[in-house]
């Protein structure tokens, strides 16, 4: 498994479509596991990376309620 950065986590707001980019980490508790990084998304859906098995999934955007950002020191 790739060591995860020290990260802040942001609520996503179930109403703001573009809440969410290619790229970012996601996950539905704040530093919960699974973390999954967005790979692409389409229609409400995410393509997903789970950090900590390298599977793919897809899911909709709905079931995360967070996302990573870098820490702020």
């Amino acid at each position: 498994m790739a060591a995860i950065p020290a990260l802040d986590w942001v609520y996503l707001d179930p109403a703001d479509a573009n809440a969410t980019q290619a790229g970012e980490l996601v996950s539905v508790e704040p530093g919960g596991m699974p973390i999954y990084r967005v790979v692409s998304l389409e229609n409400g859906r995410a393509w997903l990376r789970d950090l900590g098995h390298g599977v793919d999934r897809l899911a909709a955007l709905t079931d995360f309620h967070w996302k990573a950002l870098p820490a702020r020191s």
